[in-house]
């Protein structure tokens, strides 16, 4: 039990949104992820950081079954989204990913309408019961991924028009269109000019508002400015987790002072 008091001191258990434990994932016969243990808070941005291939973007696609899309992926120990099991066998991953909408690095809009991209989630998922609502939805998610008055007066030109940190907001804006909990992003900036990712990262910080918000992030100083929690990755293990502030300024494990230092990356 001293590992769960240790990842829970602080915490408000009304607060956690998704509570891993003892996570492992093989890819055949690589295993990488080792015993990862977090709570992810609701309203919070989580930043993952570490090295490359330190196993952050792998543990992320755990937290909505996008490793069930990897052959040679397996997922063992437990991961809870409000008490559920969602590796329970009565789980849909469909169901799942409307719940736990994700952000990918490249912008990755459909070859369809602005419209359209924002609608495909809602009608598939029977969230609207007529052209009005469906309306309604797609305007809402725009405005909330702050891109409504840029695209309100072209909602039938594609999506692949727009420019890169707009096609970036729109994927925001078709996540949060199913009416998520938790947005999953996995480097959102990664392909985007400082200004575009300027803007992206003030979004991030109003969707917190009403989101548990998981960012995958090679950026400290991203991590620094959007984030109030921050987990450190390194050769599969997460190795420290704690308020932002302290792991930036006060470590408590000599890797992770290593890797905020520069002398390991």
């Amino acid at each position: 039990m001293d590992d769960l008091r240790l990842v829970e001191r602080d915490v408000d258990t009304q607060d956690i949104k998704i509570a891993a434990r003892k996570v492992q994932v093989f890819y055949g016969d690589t295993h990488a992820i080792r015993d990862v243990d977090v709570d992810i808070l609701d309203k919070t941005v989580t930043a993952f950081i570490g090295p490359s291939g330190c196993g952050k973007s792998t543990f992320l696609r755990c937290l909505n079954r996008m490793n069930d899309t990897i052959d040679v992926a397996r997922v063992e120990g437990d991961i809870h989204l409000d008490g559920e099991d969602i590796y329970d066998a009565k789980v849909d991953p469909v169901q799942l990913r409307a719940k736990v909408g994700m952000v990918f690095q490249k912008p990755n809009p459909f070859p369809k309408s602005i419209y359209d991209n924002v609608a495909y989630g809602p009608k598939i998922h029977g969230l609207a019961k007529n052209k009005a609502e469906l309306d309604e939805i797609v305007e809402t998610a725009l405005r909330r991924a702050a891109l409504w008055d840029e695209a309100k007066d072209r909602l039938d030109e594609p999506g692949t028009g727009l420019s890169g940190g707009q096609q970036q907001r729109l994927c925001i804006a078709r996540a949060v269109a199913t009416e998520p909990e938790v947005l999953l992003m996995d480097e959102p900036c990664s392909a985007l000019d400082p200004i575009a990712t300027a803007q992206v990262e003030e979004l991030i910080d109003e969707l917190r508002q009403n989101y548990a918000v998981v960012i995958v992030t090679h950026s400290m100083q991203q991590a620094a400015r959007v984030s109030q929690k921050t987990a450190f990755f390194h050769l599969g293990y997460l190795v420290e987790y704690d308020e932002t502030g302290k792991i930036f300024t006060n470590p408590e494990d000599s890797r992770t002072e290593s890797y905020i230092s520069g002398k390991i990356g």
